[in-house]
């Protein structure tokens, strides 16, 4: 009977470990190499040979900056592959990124919106595996409706897939990707694809934007077009770029379908830049080059590479007028909170261009030298006026560590304004000047910081300065900074 028990016991145990075996575990999803073959070689080493071969064409081309993002085209290597090299030589392989995003327009389906890729957790090429960032796949989809997962966008789709051999052959060891594939001309929708996107355009991550550009013009009219649309997209103002892709579909080219099949992306893009960041072109050419064929429908290839800019001392500066002009903002917004009121319209102040820059800010509110409320914003996506208006308030009426101003409170409250400059991702507390540099630190989840003025209110060292913020701030503990990113930033406050 005992022995029985024990043979029915492994019976059972065995049927579990059957059934965890056939299917009940997580087996990786792999989107295969669909292109492969058609766009670029299917056997690996011809592939390697390929693009190690375009790459080589811009071996004496410098690299010194840290792009943000990367602008390539997406047709088959034997037209394209050469200008698409071009963006990938600026990439420092000795430089690795925690993630890259990779943007296209869809070839075969209208979305109306965003397709993020969440079923794939690999992608494949001939030269192996990419893993897919699904967490962060799937926290744009949180992030708003906008994204969504289409299958069909993604099952044929080329402009995506033609980039990875390249990233494989430049960096090697290539990090989690990010696929979107961007189908849809409401300006409303693609402002908010940009606001979700745009707090991961740091240093730290990649963005590839696939687009062609003039699509079947002749090779003369394919010049002319994409030179307008190339410095469009150069100068970094999205405004301009969709101005002048109106304006070259009014000069009755013929056969021109498109002055750029990835428009969508690249309006994306240039929504979340801002004067911090450069625009830098490196190369044209269309597949007349190519063929050396000046006939008929030609299409046209760009390759653009985007930096952000090292602030340097001077480069933004408020007139005493306009601090005085923000202190004024700010007040009003706390008492327009205290009647009842929403924040005044900004036609009522002239405004200069300077208060009209997208930039971070700090309001402070201080009773006899201490402290009543401080709330701020480190985005770059506002206005200044707009930003200082919404921070005064918040400060006002939103600090959970203090209770609501009272209006007869006002009097005795004195405003202080933290205007703040671009932040600057570092690798060491050597880049950190005290008094000079507030730190942001982040890591997972959490995040903390202090203005540089911290610096003149306490007796620290640097160490002690952003030991405090790890632990006091961002809730990561004393020596937490050591591993989480850390960022600088200055101050211009009054």
């Amino acid at each position: 009977m005992k022995m029985r028990k024990l043979q029915l016991l492994s019976i059972i145990l065995m049927t579990m470990i059957m059934n965890s075996c056939n299917g009940q575990a997580h087996q990786p999803t792999v989107r295969p190499a669909t292109q492969a073959g058609r766009f670029y070689e299917a056997d690996p080493q011809v592939l390697s040979h390929g693009v190690d071969s375009f790459l080589a064409l811009h071996a004496n081309d410098s690299v010194k900056e840290r792009p943000v993002a990367i602008i390539v085209p997406h047709a088959g290597y034997y037209y394209s592959g050469n200008v698409a090299a071009a963006a990938y030589m600026a990439l420092n392989p000795k430089q690795p990124y925690k993630r890259i995003f990779l943007l296209g327009p869809s070839h075969h389906e209208w979305l109306d919106g965003a397709s993020v890729d969440s079923e794939a957790d690999y992608y494949e090429t001939p030269l192996g595996e990419i893993k897919v960032d699904t967490e962060t796949v799937n926290q744009l989809r949180e992030a708003d409706s906008v994204f969504f997962y289409q299958p069909k966008a993604h099952d044929r789709e080329h402009c995506l897939e033609v980039q990875l051999p390249f990233l494989q052959r430049r960096l090697g060891e290539v990090p989690p990707i990010v696929p979107i594939i961007i189908s849809t001309n409401d300006y409303q929708k693609l402002k908010r694809m940009a606001k979700a996107l745009k707090p991961y355009l740091t240093e730290e991550n990649l963005f590839v934007i696939s687009s062609d550009f003039s699509h079947y013009p002749s090779y003369k009219d394919a010049y002319k077009v994409d030179k307008r649309t190339g410095e469009a997209v150069a100068s970094g103002d999205v405004n301009r770029f969709i101005d002048i892709l109106e304006e070259n579909e009014g000069l009755g080219i013929p056969n021109l379908a498109t002055s750029a099949c990835g428009e969508f992306p690249i309006i994306t893009l240039l929504m979340m830049l801002d004067k911090s960041y450069e625009v830098r072109h490196l190369m044209y050419q269309n597949s007349g080059d190519i063929t050396n064929d000046d006939s008929n429908r030609v299409v046209g290839y760009h390759a653009f590479v985007v930096y952000r800019k090292q602030q340097a001392e001077g480069d933004f500066v408020l007139s005493e007028s306009d601090k005085h002009l923000l202190k004024e903002i700010a007040l009003q917004s706390i008492k327009d909170s205290l009647d009842g009121l929403p924040i005044s319209n900004a036609t009522r102040y002239k405004l200069d261009a300077s208060l009209q820059q997208k930039c971070g800010a700090f309001v402070s509110l201080h009773q006899n030298g201490r402290l009543r409320g401080c709330i701020g914003h480190f985005g770059e996506d506002y206005p200044l006026h707009e930003i200082v208006a919404v921070m005064a308030r918040s400060a006002a009426f939103e600090d959970p560590r203090f209770m609501p101003l009272r209006r007869e409170e006002l009097k005795d409250t004195d405003i202080e304004i933290s205007v703040l400059t671009p932040m600057r991702r570092i690798h060491s507390l050597d880049e950190f000047q005290l008094h000079r540099h507030g730190i942001y630190i982040r890591k997972g989840g959490r995040s903390g910081t202090f203005l540089p003025q911290v610096a003149d209110e306490v007796n620290w060292t640097k160490e002690e300065f952003v030991g405090h913020c790890s632990r006091d701030k961002a809730g990561l503990g004393w020596d937490g900074w050591r591993d989480a990113e850390l960022y600088v930033y200055e101050a211009i406050v009054f």
